[in-house]
């Protein structure tokens, strides 16, 4: 069962686009955002469950350089996406 996560990255401001480099390298990463307001960037991370999500967090995106911390939140249904009502 492939799980979608949004993750708001905080990142220390002079290695944005070291992060936004190695973020766009990694196959999980399927949207990514440089974001005005309390994080920094927004990314879309696709996984095939929660196992490989946690080492995604783990051992990839939180051993980037310049990622201070993140906030992850679990898509549990999609209502919507790219202007098509999904319908339960």
């Amino acid at each position: 069962m492939t799980i979608e996560v949004v993750i708001n990255v905080y990142v220390v401001s002079e290695k944005m686009d070291y992060v936004v480099d190695k973020l766009k390298l990694l196959p999980e990463v399927v949207d990514l955002y440089e974001v005005t307001g309390e994080s920094d960037i927004i990314t879309l991370v696709r996984t095939e469950d929660i196992g490989e999500f946690r080492d995604f967090l783990k051992n990839k995106l939180m051993k980037i350089e310049g990622v201070r911390s993140t906030v992850t939140s679990v898509v549990l249904h999609k209502h919507k996406r790219e202007g098509v009502i999904i319908e339960v």
